[in-house]
């Protein structure tokens, strides 16, 4: 089973890498601020699984720089996701709010969601709203 999974999971990787995700563009200035903004996420993943291939395509597109943390091969990574989230699952997208508030979003699909709403082009965020009223 374990060399189904491994087989599977290079054949997740090579179709990744064969159909290429563009991005969005932005102006420098408005890229440092989503840059800015996503310094506070962390997406915990496993390199090979696809839900996490999802989540990481769907932050290419959306021209995001978002720490990740194989869960699978750090220890540490592994120890945080549990210690905080409550249990070893991935894709989970650690979410910092100015506040010092955490939140550990689950779901592949409630992932790219939140990203969306967030940080897709139209949606103005909340430093872009600041910076536009100085």
């Amino acid at each position: 089973m374990a060399a189904v999974r491994w087989i599977l999971g290079r054949l997740i990787l090579l179709l990744n890498a064969l159909t290429p995700v563009g991005s969005v563009k932005r102006s420098p200035e408005a890229q440092a601020i989503v840059d800015r903004e996503t310094a506070s996420l962390v997406l915990y993943q496993f390199e090979a699984c696809p839900f996490c291939v999802k989540v990481r395509r769907g932050m290419k597109r959306l021209g995001l720089k978002i720490e990740t943390r194989d869960a699978k091969r750090c220890p540490q990574a592994r120890e945080e996701l549990l210690q905080g989230g409550g249990k070893v699952k991935v894709p989970c997208l650690r979410i910092e709010k100015e506040n010092g508030e955490v939140r550990w979003m689950y779901e592949s699909s409630d992932i790219i969601s939140y990203l969306e709403q967030h940080f897709a082009p139209g949606q103005e965020t909340v430093a872009q709203c600041r910076a536009a009223s100085r």
